[in-house]
């Protein structure tokens, strides 16, 4: 088996940035895969980031070097890295770890790197996402968790979607804090567009429990116009 580093670095609201940082410095032999452009379909009606389907996805990790027998590390930034690490799973690739680059205390480098491609052969895991009509006949049933900032789960503030505020019942679980103690119960994690919301079901991967993603999160339940709460 051999090892491929991927970096998904990005920021919200400058598209171009992850790939600006990944030319300034990044591990060698890395792969960089967008978030933007290959971890995410166009923007519409299922939300800002809307899961890519099976052909996007498998383009986008051959090119990336990733196929039968890769183990991925990926490393990234808000959520990009556990983005990355979440569709392998959902598309049949177990072999992925997340690496904080912080951490890291090898060399960086810049500019492109020749990155062998691979044939990736996406599966399909069930039972790893619900939707918006699913969840909201489960509201109160699930444990729920956003991942957003404390501000915007509270509807104090809201730069980007249409309504502030939170799905009714959803506990916050903010993307860059520790881990909250979790009740017993099926977790359903979502956030602003589906990213950040990764970053908690990694977090309880580790901790031994499963979680489901809410790929369409408030930017798809707000444009809906489903209910609402501020707190």
């Amino acid at each position: 088996m051999r090892y491929q580093f991927v970096d998904c670095r990005w920021e919200l609201g400058d598209p171009a940035r992850g790939r600006e940082l990944y030319l300034e410095a990044h591990i060698p032999g890395a792969s960089f895969l967008d978030v933007e452009q290959d971890l995410s379909s166009p923007p519409g009606p299922g939300g800002r980031h809307p899961l890519p389907n099976e052909t996007q996805f498998a383009e986008a990790a051959g090119r990336a070097g990733i196929g039968n027998g890769v183990f991925v590390v990926a490393y990234g930034s808000m959520g990009g890295a556990e983005r990355l690490w979440w569709l392998l799973r959902h598309f049949g690739h177990g072999d992925c770890a997340v690496l904080d680059l912080a951490g890291w205390l090898g060399p960086l480098r810049a500019g492109e790197e020749d990155v062998e491609p691979a044939e990736f052969n996406p599966g399909r895991r069930a039972g790893d996402t619900i939707e918006a009509d699913e969840l909201q006949q489960r509201l109160g049933e699930v444990v729920l968790l956003d991942a957003r900032i404390p501000e915007r789960y509270r509807g104090d503030v809201e730069p980007i979607d249409p309504i502030a505020g939170h799905i009714p019942r959803a506990r916050n679980a903010p993307w860059n804090e520790p881990l909250p103690e979790i009740p017993p119960g099926e977790v359903v994690a979502y956030c602003g567009s589906g990213i950040t919301a990764a970053v908690l079901v990694h977090r309880l991967a580790l901790a031994g429990r499963e979680a489901k993603l809410y790929p369409g999160s408030w930017s798809e339940w707000s444009g809906l116009g489903l209910p609402a709460e501020r707190s």
